[in-house]
């Protein structure tokens, strides 16, 4: 059973990300993702995206070359994940989109809870696209924590 957060609703409002070239990030999250860009900044080295439900839930600011974030084991962030529709369909045109933009799935899961695809953003930070799967009652069952990663077939 989980527990309710005794004060005002908190939500994740938005993910600052910096890239090393704007229009290469803006053709992966704007082109492939589907985010639409709602504002420039900073002379054009700065945008700020929408899924359509705010603002922006992502804003990227370019620096230009620097190190790339380390794989593997590490402390920081592990991956950003949006969520694309409500159903295995939406899952399946997110992934034809993502093929037709030249993006490679690395990985695909089924997570019991929700479904998901995993891939790379041109500066190696790791992206999830995912759906919810509507038959699991999060709130009331925990069950689905325990079940085992299965793998995902789209085709």
């Amino acid at each position: 059973m989980s527990t309710a957060h005794p004060g005002p609703q908190i939500r994740l409002g938005h993910i600052v990300l910096y890239v090393r070239e704007l229009h290469r990030s803006l053709g992966f999250y704007r082109d492939a993702l589907g985010l639409a860009v709602t504002t420039r900044l900073f002379n054009d080295r700065a945008a700020m995206l929408s899924g359509g439900d705010t603002h922006h839930e992502l804003m990227l600011i370019e620096v230009g070359d620097a190190p790339a974030p380390p794989q593997g084991r590490r402390l920081g962030l592990y991956h950003v994940a949006w969520k694309v529709g409500n159903d295995l369909a939406a899952l399946r045109d997110a992934y034809h989109q993502l093929q037709a933009a030249g993006v490679t799935v690395h990985g695909m899961a089924d997570h019991t809870i929700s479904q998901s695809l995993y891939m790379y953003d041109p500066d190696g930070n790791e992206v999830e696209v995912y759906v919810d799967d509507p038959t699991v009652d999060w709130r009331n069952d925990t069950s689905w924590s325990q079940a085992p990663v299965k793998p995902l077939r789209l085709d």
